[in-house]
């Protein structure tokens, strides 16, 4: 099933009152670091603390009355399971989220303060999807895939819709991918209605999506290596058909470049984000020759780590 823009408009209408419309951010110092006119798309002050929860409410809200039932159930490294237990909370349903061993543990935490029922797995994604398929054995809870869902996928999308209404000129963005459910999304967004260059960011030492789209082919197996959690996971079927068609290209950046460029956003910007988030300023300084003198919408996709574990 594809994404089409008037799916992220159905589901901007449909999210609305669930979610924050996040400002745009920018530091003069930073625009003179990169060499352009930089934006910071503010989704670490979205609700749950990351853009999770536009997809999340998304689904959620689009189930019958019959399939929301018996909950709802998904596996997350964090964000995700957080954004699915607070839109589940919301309208009155359970949630079950498998969870790595291997998570951050204020990411665990939020899942359960939000009311979801946590359940632990090996770290492996494999692990993963057998956990999540006993869970909706026993409960019969509707299954919310944390990104290869094209009503998770639409309601990423919403992100790039309030970009455009928030900025008057665009030259390019750049997003972060993990599963590519915000990439995907996205993408159909800015090049239904625009002329945005869109790039994806992604860790070198986690670049199945970059490998994929290189070759045409979806890597469906890797052993991610990076401090960026949200970003482990391999990329969903139907964001690569999607990425394939209306993605520019996708941009590897080091870990030694993401802890720099998280300390930059720290220190200039003065804003909280996990690593999954410093990928896009890492990726801008790392390529200079793809956005000088352009004004570059980066899209801050979280704020959830723990503080007792920094990567500095």
């Amino acid at each position: 099933m594809s994404v089409t823009f008037a799916d992220v408009e159905a589901a901007r209408d449909r999210i609305r009152s669930y979610v924050h419309e996040t400002p745009l951010l920018s530091s003069h110092q930073l625009d003179m670091e990169s060499g352009a006119t930089l934006v910071f798309k503010a989704e670490h002050l979205q609700k749950v603390g990351a853009f999770k929860a536009r997809g999340a409410a998304n689904a959620v809200f689009s189930l019958s009355d019959m399939e929301a039932s018996s909950g709802v159930a998904t596996h997350s490294s964090g964000n995700h399971g957080a954004a699915l237990a607070r839109a589940a909370q919301l309208r009155g349903i359970s949630a079950h989220i498998v969870v790595p061993e291997n998570a951050k543990l204020a990411k665990v935490n939020a899942i359960s303060a939000y009311g979801g029922r946590v359940i632990r797995c090996e770290s492996s994604l494999a692990a993963r999807e057998a956990a999540l398929e006993r869970v909706v054995k026993d409960t019969g809870a509707a299954i919310i895939h944390p990104y290869d869902d094209a009503r998770v996928i639409a309601g990423q999308g919403t992100t790039a819709l309030e970009i455009l209404a928030q900025t008057d000129r665009l030259d390019a963005v750049v997003i972060p991918v993990g599963g590519g459910g915000l990439l995907a999304g996205s993408s159909v967004v800015f090049k239904t209605q625009s002329k945005v260059k869109v790039y994806g960011a992604e860790p070198a030492s986690a670049d199945d999506a970059y490998r994929s789209f290189k070759s045409g082919i979806r890597v469906i197996s890797h052993t991610p290596k990076t401090m960026a959690d949200g970003l482990q996971t391999t990329l969903g079927e139907q964001n690569f058909a999607i990425i394939r068609e209306r993605v520019d290209d996708i941009l590897l950046v080091s870990e030694d470049e993401i802890v720099a460029a998280m300390r930059l956003i720290w220190s200039r910007l003065k804003q909280v984000v996990e690593p999954s988030s410093a990928v896009t300023l890492a990726a801008v300084l790392k390529y200079p020759e793809l956005f000088q003198n352009q004004k570059v919408c980066l899209i801050l996709t979280g704020g959830n780590l723990d503080l007792d574990d920094l990567p500095f």
